[in-house]
């Protein structure tokens, strides 16, 4: 990689180990060019055997050996052409959030083997032209290193965590491959930073991971992962919601506690349980706290305010109610159901404490 004549400054990163990915990143940031959350692939220097879109479903990678499309075999990724010219190939990517900063970043390439990439680096800029972005394609334009040439191998995930998460909010990536080859996922793990209105009476979702909120903990994820509920839109089947395992213990209930963007006076709030339609819960509750405390707050400690009363559920159905608690701020707020099932998404509309 040194004979490259492109050269990126040195960024401190430390591997995170395949089976560690997850639990390094996902309980503490989002990924911020997720197809769910609308990150957009907006160019690419070569796409012939599989598409850049491909590097932002969230879902993991899957394999069909045997089928072949035009171009060849069919890859659930991006790959490009042998034999490129220029020192790398690259896709461009507008995250999905307003903007954000970094963490860390992942790499899978999951059934690329003899046809992976041999090494990766990502660089990111704000900007708020598209077009702009879009004209440097592989040169220096205006991106500046978030992680340095890394090598990668065939068929694996691969992590690494930033010594120093960046300062600097981007809104675009270019993700680079040395010099050709195949991915199957791009994840860049980091935090929304919003644009919040300038009226502090305004009401918004302050749970939308758009607007920052994060869900930090749950008492189960079995079928359909916590994050999913604070996504936009209501999604397109049961697999991009929370459900949990079903339950044999009399009075058992599930939980899933959600930091919000910043504290709020909640005003209302919708539970939907689109798609699912023979496993949403009996009844949903919801709690909120004003946590002030270094780490996330337990689901079982002291100060949890009830904000709603129980709301018995339906089908494939949106629940709005109004807080019971309007003119007190809350960080965080913790989605009960009972016993257990499935949600599709949480909204917490709030005015922000200013």
């Amino acid at each position: 990689m040194a004979e490259n004549e492109y050269t990126l400054e040195a960024v401190k990163a430390t591997p995170v180990a395949s089976g560690d990915i997850d639990s390094t990143f996902r309980s503490s940031c989002i990924d911020l060019v997720s197809a769910a959350l609308v990150g957009k692939v907006l160019g690419f220097s070569d796409e012939w055997f599989a598409e850049a879109s491909n590097l932002l479903n969230p879902a993991a990678p899957i394999r069909q050996p045997g089928k072949m499309v035009y171009t060849g075999a069919w890859y659930d990724g991006w790959e490009t052409r042998r034999h490129n010219a220029a020192p790398f190939d690259w896709v461009v990517v507008r995250l999905g959030v307003a903007s954000g900063t970094v963490e860390g970043v992942e790499v899978d390439t999951a059934f690329f083997s003899g046809n992976h990439a041999p090494a990766i680096s990502v660089e990111g800029c704000f900007s708020q032209d598209d077009e702009l972005v879009l004209s440097w394609k592989g040169e220096r334009g205006g991106w500046e290193p978030i992680l340095g040439i890394q090598e990668c191998g065939p068929s694996q995930r691969f992590g690494w965590k930033l010594d120093t998460p960046t300062q600097k909010q981007y809104t675009h990536v270019r993700l680079n491959m040395y010099p050709d080859g195949g991915i199957a996922r791009f994840r860049l793990f980091g935090h929304a930073v919003p644009v919040f209105p300038d009226d502090t009476d305004a009401i918004f979702d302050l749970a939308a991971a758009q607007n920052g909120g994060l869900a930090v903990s749950c008492s189960d994820q079995h079928f359909g992962t916590k994050d999913n509920l604070i996504l936009p839109g209501r999604g397109k089947d049961m697999g991009d919601g929370w459900e949990t395992a079903r339950s044999r213990t009399k009075g058992h209930v599930d939980w899933t506690i959600i930091r919000l963007g910043a504290a709020g006076y909640i005003q209302n709030f919708i539970v939907d349980t689109a798609h699912f339609r023979g496993n949403f819960p009996q009844q949903v509750k919801l709690e909120a706290i004003d946590w002030k405390g270094d780490s996330e707050p337990a689901a079982d400690m002291d100060g949890w305010t009830a904000i709603a009363e129980p709301i018995k559920c339906s089908p494939d159905h949106e629940h709005p109610a109004e807080s019971l608690v309007k003119d007190k701020p809350f960080t965080h707020v913790k989605l009960i159901i009972i016993p257990d099932g499935g949600v599709k998404r949480i909204r917490v509309f709030a005015k922000r404490a200013v």
